[in-house]
């Protein structure tokens, strides 16, 4: 009893006690939510509850081995019943499969085999798939299934027109995974929560049999997964869930936040334990995630704390791009690891869409640094940019047969695999490629009138694809997207996920496309491209390696904890996304998505947003995230990350001499003078509210070249970090005006820069006032910074 008790916090200790009765644990992130579920177990034993009364429900495999784990160290060799609901939900169905029409011997389909089956019944429903995917239509269905709607209660209901063509395959697919004696994940808890709801008797045996119900991450449940512990809990009501409703971010896939929010109106007697202390991370961070998440209006107060010491300030940095940002980061992780004795598998960087890991695995594998992409598959292995790399190979080898097979009929083209089989036999009768074969598809024997067309359409587009074999790779995947239509395929058939937008990743390989064409304006070529993929994919395969960066979406964060966390893009319409915007339900799901990901941080926090970030080839401006401003801006360390190109206009000649006075101040004070001596980095100034990154500050020998200088005599040149500083320092250096910064003139008013050109005494602004536009040489004019 020592055991299970000590070390435990007062709110700790209540729940532990706690035995008989319903119980909802408000857990917040880091407050030993698992020691506590796992110690009250162990007490509930001790106190003499038979151990076969209890069942632990969990949403994964590895939370319930952890709890198995520490309940045996508490209390060992007790059979107590802890999993997942699926497999909770599976062993029940194998004792009551003939109630539902199975027998006990059921098979459980996984995601290929469902995909499959899907297949089959569209067909056999003779639904068409013009308007959706086998994929889509099955995305529906799940989402009925996780509501505990029956085919028959689906037909019955308004239905938007993807809905409604699931409704039609739905009961052709139920039937014929009965008839395969067969269950898909969804069915595994749908049979179980009609049973109970059908069948008092067994729903009561059960009740009296698990008298003590403890459920994790009940801010999870879907209304499948409530409705069973909720039957298992009347005549017993010993129900005891734990749970946070600030991290619930399952919202689009069926998980329901009124389930925890509303369960003391389910049991009024219900006792609630609020453990608010953290045991994770510094103040600092813990203070920007309450902050941010008090702006939320659905969710249950709580005051979290720590005992930790302050530690660093969370930083907020603003990157030039997001290859700058890529960059940035490896770099700080490579400094971190050779200066502060870090491991690679103390850093992780989180996103919110998975089309955002390409520059990161770039930056981080450049530097050397071993990395993991966790619930996401790596970029060049994603389905679609896989199809388009399978095109540019067979431009680039026609005898490339794999490729062949995988985009003779992708997108879509009435190629089917009895035509592609008829193709292989005949290229190795012949012993010719299988590209040469589908080009004397009108020699093959078997194949349909239909299907000779259909090849000679491919062959066609092959064609036109081999012409443009030399031309610069963006173009070539351009035109190839164009081509195939590969845009409207996507949209036809991808299933739209919060984390993965197959579109988003086609867009992300024009821009590597781009990318690379800039790297290799001389030597730059198809073959060389797809050399540099490859070995990308070669490199990245280290068996056994487990000290890894970690690159993760925010969705597969939860549950996880990092030393040093970066967020990446915390931008406005990818956190929060744009589809959240007109729907405040999912826009304060977006802002615990954030919270999730703040609150993994142990040690060092930094965000991070863009001034400019590349989609689809095109570098476009961004806005920050409307998140950032809720957190505690006054506490946050502020860095702008200035890059070279921003001293001058690339378009500008270097070889241009500048007059003595122009930009920094002589030691005087005065204005002007050309440089002899400068100090080891020249200045670069940030916006008020940011610090200079140091790290990315022009070097004074790049500076002293590009400048030409005239001997005159020597400057020290003083860096000033706000804009506060500016104003009074005596003069503003011209590359502090930038687009988006306030002004104010002496007659105009106040106003803001929208257009900056030009360089040294050429620099330009152009500048909206109340009363009308109007351009200042930056050199002479007489604009004070806002």
């Amino acid at each position: 009893m020592d055991a299970i008790f000590e070390n435990l916090t007062e709110a700790q200790r209540e729940a532990v006690g706690h035995i008989e009765g319903p119980m909802l644990i408000l857990a917040g992130p880091g407050s030993g939510k698992t020691r506590v579920v796992t110690h009250r177990i162990a007490n509930m034993i001790h106190q003499g509850v038979p151990p076969w009364q209890i069942a632990a429900l969990t949403f994964t495999n590895k939370a319930a081995d952890e709890m198995r784990h520490r309940v045996d160290s508490l209390a060992p060799n007790q059979p107590v019943w802890m999993g997942t609901f699926h497999r909770f939900c599976a062993q029940l169905l194998r004792r009551y499969a003939t109630m539902v029409g199975l027998a006990e011997n059921y098979s459980i389909y996984d995601t290929q085999d469902s995909k499959q089956a899907m297949k089959r019944a569209v067909m056999a429903a003779g639904v068409s798939t013009t308007h959706a995917s086998p994929d889509q239509i099955a995305s529906s269905i799940s989402h009925a299934k996780n509501r505990l709607m029956t085919p028959e209660t689906m037909q019955g209901q308004i239905l938007r027109p993807l809905d409604a063509l699931a409704a039609k395959v739905y009961p052709v697919y139920q039937q014929q995974l009965l008839t395969a004696n067969a269950v898909d994940f969804d069915d595994l808890l749908l049979h179980i929560a009609n049973l109970l709801r059908e069948n008092p008797e067994i729903r009561s045996e059960l009740d009296n049999k698990y008298k003590y119900i403890l459920v994790d991450e009940y801010q999870d449940t879907n209304l499948a997964q409530y409705a069973i512990v909720r039957a298992l809990s009347i005549d017993q009501p010993n129900l005891a869930v734990t749970g946070d409703p600030d991290q619930s971010i399952y919202g689009w896939r069926g998980a329901d936040l009124n389930n925890i929010l509303d369960f003391e109106k389910d049991y009024p007697s219900v006792k609630t334990a609020r453990l608010e202390k953290n045991y994770r991370s510094t103040p600092n961070i813990l203070r920007a995630a309450d902050q941010l998440i008090r702006h939320n209006r659905k969710r249950k107060a709580k005051d979290l704390f720590t005992d930790h010491p302050e530690g660093d300030a969370v930083v907020l940095r603003m990157f030039q791009d997001g290859y700058q940002e890529a960059d940035g980061i490896a770099d700080e992780i490579v400094h971190a690891i050779a200066e502060e004795g870090m491991k690679p598998s103390d850093f992780a960087i989180f996103c919110r869409m998975n089309a955002l890991t390409r520059s990161l695995e770039h930056a981080l594998r450049s530097r050397s640094l071993p990395y993991q992409i966790v619930n996401g598959v790596e970029f060049y292995q994603r389905r679609e940019i896989k199809d388009l790399l399978a095109y540019l190979h067979l431009v680039n080898n026609p005898n490339h047969d794999v490729a062949l097979m995988r985009v003779i009929n992708t997108p879509t083209r009435g190629i089917g695999a009895k035509t592609v089989e008829r193709i292989r036999d005949f290229a190795d009768y012949n012993g010719i490629p299988m590209l040469e074969a589908a080009r004397r598809a009108k020699d093959i024997e078997g194949l349909a009138k239909r299907a000779v067309t259909m090849i000679g359409k491919f062959i066609k587009i092959y064609d036109r694809l081999a012409i443009k074999a030399t031309a610069p790779l963006e173009d070539l995947i351009r035109f190839l997207v164009e081509e195939t239509e590969f845009e409207a395929y996507l949209e036809k058939t991808a299933v739209e996920q919060q984390d993965a937008n197959p579109m988003s990743n086609v867009d992300e390989l024009i821009t590597a496309a781009v990318e690379f064409d800039r790297q290799h304006p001389e030597d730059g070529s198809l073959e060389a491209f797809l050399e540099q993929v490859a070995l990308v994919a070669d490199t990245d395969a280290i068996d056994g390696e487990t000290d890894r960066v970690t690159i993760m979406t925010l969705h597969a964060a939860k549950g996880l904890e990092y030393p040093r966390v970066y967020i990446i893009a915390v931008e406005d319409d990818l956190l929060p996304h744009k589809r959240s915007k007109e729907n405040e339900a999912q826009f304060e799901e977006e802002r615990r998505l954030l919270f999730v990901g703040i609150t993994r941080a142990k040690e060092r926090l930094q965000l991070s947003c863009c001034k400019r970030r590349a989609v689809r080839g095109d570098t476009r401006p961004v806005i920050p995230s409307p998140f950032l401003n809720e957190l505690p801006l006054d506490e946050i360390r502020r860095i702008e990350s200035t890059g070279n190109r921003d001293w001058f206009d690339e378009e500008e000649d270097y070889d241009q001499s500048y007059p003595e006075s122009w930009d920094l101040p002589d030691e005087d004070g005065s204005p002007g003078g050309d440089l002899d001596a400068v100090s080891e980095t020249a200045p670069v100034i940030a916006p008020a509210g940011f610090e200079i990154d140091e790290v990315s500050q022009l070097p004074a020998e790049e500076l002293a070249e590009v400048m030409k200088p005239k001997k005159k005599k020597n400057i020290v040149v003083a860096g000033l970090k706000t804009g506060a500083d500016l104003l009074t320092s005596g003069t503003t250096p011209l590359m502090s005006y930038r687009e988006g910064v306030l002004v104010r003139h002496s007659e105009h008013g106040e106003g803001t820069i929208i257009e900056v050109t030009g360089r040294g005494p050429k620099r330009t602004a152009k500048v909206i006032f109340p009363d009308g536009e109007f351009s200042f040489r930056l050199a002479f004019a007489k604009l004070e910074l806002v």
